[in-house]
């Protein structure tokens, strides 16, 4: 192609003295415009065609892009003229065929679905997706709104199979389905009323449900990492009818309050009046018990005074008594003296000057 194209301009050359300046009006005998520069193709046509299918190679391999890189957290699915490899491709460098082999890349982070009132961004890029809160009919067929938060992950191990079995949309497969049907199976069971008193219960039913539902499906396709009931949304009526319940409770629990509190004022009371009898009661006894010690004690000293009297020492002690009455007389010379028989009774007398003044001897 090079050499025809060179015989070509050759040829005009020869022909025409060269190209003509457009702008000379035809006059042969004007300045002649620039020449066209006599290029030359003919690299050789052994090298030239190897260049050329080195240049298609490379376009086409460009263009074709014969591997792939699988990201951490992805796994790569292999498919050969439509037909999926067993095995997943890990994360790395991959060759595949152009045209027949192709890889489909799934994510096996962690992904979330929030069941929620409030529908939020879905962003499946993030791996988080917001759908509706389940409505869920209570025993008496009143609806109840079930927010749920579900966090799980796809299989690697057994990824290709999950793809060839349920698809790229698996989560609305076995994720979706599988939570409303059981939200459904266990809140169907209370009534509106008791829901939100048994709001523990129910989130543990409602877990073991979830899981062992998901655990019984060929391959374990998804590992389910948490399931959380966030809230549940009662409709108005059975709201206000909770709130009435409650407040009576309240009222009733405040009554028994009170009742207990006065029990435990009169328990106190009472036991502050034990008290004080008791205390009374000990200190009369022990002023009783005290009056009987003394008693006791002069008892005791009169006995054993009376064991020691004896004839002399009672005489010894009359003729002590005679000689204070007779240092009384030599004081008080006009008293009378009145004697006792035998000396057994105190000696007694008289002052007649001052009546008021009597003196008693033992």
């Amino acid at each position: 192609m090079a050499s025809d194209m060179n015989d070509y301009f050759n040829k005009k050359k020869s022909e025409g003295g060269g190209f003509k300046n457009s702008h000379s009006g035809g006059n042969s005998g004007g300045p002649k415009g620039p020449q066209m520069p006599n290029l030359n193709f003919n690299f050789g046509g052994g090298k030239a065609a190897l260049m050329y299918f080195v240049i298609a190679i490379v376009v086409m391999l460009i263009l074709a892009k014969p591997f792939i890189i699988i990201q951490e957290g992805e796994r790569g699915i292999l498919s050969t003229n439509g037909k999926y490899q067993e095995q997943a491709l890990l994360p790395g460098l991959h060759f595949i065929i152009p045209v027949i082999q192709k890889v489909y890349t799934v994510d096996t982070k962690v992904r979330i679905i929030n069941y929620a009132s409030r529908i939020e961004t879905n962003s499946h890029s993030s791996g988080i997706i917001s759908k509706p809160a389940i409505t869920v009919l209570d025993k008496r067929g009143l609806p109840v709104s079930i927010e749920l938060t579900v966090q799980y992950r796809l299989n690697a191990q057994f990824a290709a199979q999950t793809i060839s079995n349920w698809g790229f949309s698996w989560e609305d497969k076995i994720i979706n389905p599988v939570v409303r049907d059981v939200v459904r199976n266990v809140v169907g069971k209370y009534d509106a009323e008791s829901i939100p008193v048994m709001r523990n219960t129910i989130a543990t039913a409602i877990e073991e449900g979830i899981r062992k539902n998901i655990k019984s499906l060929k391959n374990s396709p998804v590992i389910l990492q948490s399931i959380q009931l966030r809230d549940i949304i009662l409709p108005e009526k059975v709201k206000a009818q909770i709130e009435r319940v409650q407040l009576a409770k309240q009222q009733v629990q405040q009554a028994e309050q009170e009742v207990q509190r006065a029990k435990q004022e009169a328990l106190k009371r009472a036991a502050e009046a034990r008290g004080i009898a008791e205390k009374a009661r000990i200190e009369a006894q022990g002023k009783a018990d005290a009056v009987t010690i003394e008693a006791n004690a002069k008892a005791k000293a009169n006995v054993l005074i009376a064991k020691s009297l004896t004839t002399k020492l009672l005489e010894l002690e009359q003729m002590k008594v005679q000689n204070k009455f007779n240092e009384a007389l030599q004081v008080n010379k006009d008293a009378k003296i009145f004697l006792t028989p035998g000396g057994s009774t105190p000696n007694i007398w008289v002052d007649t000057k001052d009546i008021k003044k009597r003196t008693t001897a033992r």
